[in-house]
């Protein structure tokens, strides 16, 4: 291992949607890898002087290089020569990136969270991606008292997104999905879900101080962009592949004083956050992840086409 290295041995990895997008063609990503991005492991060996052997840990989705100006600039998630778990070639400088394997090797200044033995690894796991996006998420947001706020697409960030807006004192928390189990359960964190009736394109929601879009939908995003109020701001980070463009006035905007921010990958802070977020989650993880898998059984589970589990869970040991 080079210097500020760590193996790490994974005990639970989850996978995320982006990957069945890598295998079913709809992402680009270099061929062989191994995939996987959301994983909790112990540290068998490491060369970084922060960590010990036997901790357990999760990690970031990107190891940035700490040397560019965007990282100077503390923007380490769009760092220009970053590399990214789970999406590196095996013949690369990094073969062991990703978390479908026994073990992980991290990169030198990869952000790392040492976290308590306490948290279940499913929804640590599920930190390293899902869970630290959305915190990226809602500080674009800003202040979430006394507001009125739209979470569209409840799959694993919406109904984290959900659970942190009615934590951060949300007035209303609006839940969209056409799945009703998934809406049932950002019901039972405190969002309010529109009848069934009105689960069509064409159904009225009024508007929204904040608005949050994870469906990655056509309808997701124009719904959430149009829906904003004076003043609003609208969250966009499920658009990560091929998308639709919109059209925008830009004196609506003006006029308005409404704003839009896009959010992809996150800054360390974010990570840490999720830990301290997990570590009081009423969500019901065992609930909204499926049964666990075996290493062998990822390759047919990243096809196969997802059912109302939010993830899929590998179980190490």
């Amino acid at each position: 291992m080079q210097e500020g290295e760590t193996l790490v041995e994974i005990t639970t990895a989850t996978i995320c949607g982006s990957d069945r997008h890598t295998v079913l063609g709809r992402r680009s990503a270099p061929c062989p890898s191994v995939l996987g991005h959301e994983g909790v492991g112990v540290v068998r060996t490491t060369r970084n002087p922060d960590l010990q052997v036997g901790q357990r840990v999760v990690f970031s989705v990107t190891a940035p290089c700490m040397e560019c100006d965007r990282c100077r600039k503390g923007m380490t998630a769009k760092c220009r020569k970053f590399k990214k778990t789970g999406h590196e070639a095996f013949d690369s400088d990094w073969p062991l990136s990703g978390t479908y394997a026994s073990h992980i090797v991290l990169r030198n200044h990869q952000p790392v969270v040492v976290v308590p033995d306490l948290l279940p690894d499913v929804a640590t796991s599920i930190a390293t991606c899902a869970g630290a996006t959305v915190m990226a998420c809602m500080e674009q947001a800003g202040a979430l008292t006394g507001k009125r706020v739209l979470v569209m697409g409840i799959g694993m960030l919406g109904l984290i997104a959900v659970e942190a807006a009615v934590r951060g004192g949300a007035s209303e928390v609006v839940a969209v999905d056409r799945n009703q189990t998934r809406l049932e359960w950002a019901r039972q964190l405190g969002a309010v879900v529109p009848a069934p009736s009105a689960a069509g394109a064409d159904f009225e929601l009024g508007s929204f101080d904040i608005t949050l879009e994870f469906s990655g939908s056509e309808f997701g995003g124009a719904t959430c962009i149009n829906s904003l109020d004076i003043g609003g701001r609208a969250v966009l980070a499920g658009s990560v592949a091929a998308s639709p463009t919109y059209a925008l006035d830009p004196e609506w905007l003006v006029r308005g004083w409404r704003a839009i921010a896009g959010v992809h990958n996150y800054e360390p802070r974010h990570l840490e956050q999720t830990v301290e977020f997990i570590a009081d989650s009423q969500i019901d993880w065992d609930t909204v992840v499926s049964e666990p898998i075996a290493l062998e059984d990822v390759p047919v589970e990243v096809r196969a086409t997802p059912g109302i589990f939010l993830r899929a869970t590998l179980h190490q040991k």
